[in-house]
């Protein structure tokens, strides 16, 4: 079994990406409101959470995923084979999974697009990110 190789600047690079469009993803101005409406939840409800708890959480959990699609995509990935396998990853592993809990807890379509959505794309993005950065 060949040894794994594993650029941290590209995982700790892809993370800090996948945060900033999960800035623009959920902020009022894009889907954020939706986001809240379809949870049931306010701003305020939201704010008054732990955030450093949830963020630092929700970092080291990305920086878990951009090792694990680092480890998938072997030794030698490029640009284009990094998006394909993120996407690929993004749709049909993690959306799916995504799906089939929001169809047995009945949550909305609008949540599902908007959440499953924002996973294909920081997948894509993590993939691209790994695969170019050799």
């Amino acid at each position: 079994m060949e040894s794994m190789q594993i650029n941290y600047i590209a995982v700790f690079v892809s993370a800090v990406l996948s945060f900033l469009v999960g800035w623009v993803w959920y902020a009022p101005f894009l889907f954020g409101k939706i986001w809240l409406k379809e949870l049931g939840l306010s701003q305020q409800e939201i704010e008054n959470q732990n955030m450093l708890k949830i963020f630092g959480g929700a970092f080291i959990l990305t920086l878990i995923i951009g090792f694990n699609l680092a480890a998938f995509l072997g030794p030698e990935p490029d640009f284009s084979l990094g998006l394909f396998y993120g996407a690929l990853a993004g749709i049909g592993w993690v959306s799916a999974s995504i799906g089939v809990v929001y169809l047995f807890s009945r949550k909305s379509l609008k949540l599902f697009l908007i959440d499953a959505g924002y996973q294909v794309v920081i997948y894509t993005l993590m993939g691209g990110i790994i695969g170019v950065w050799k």
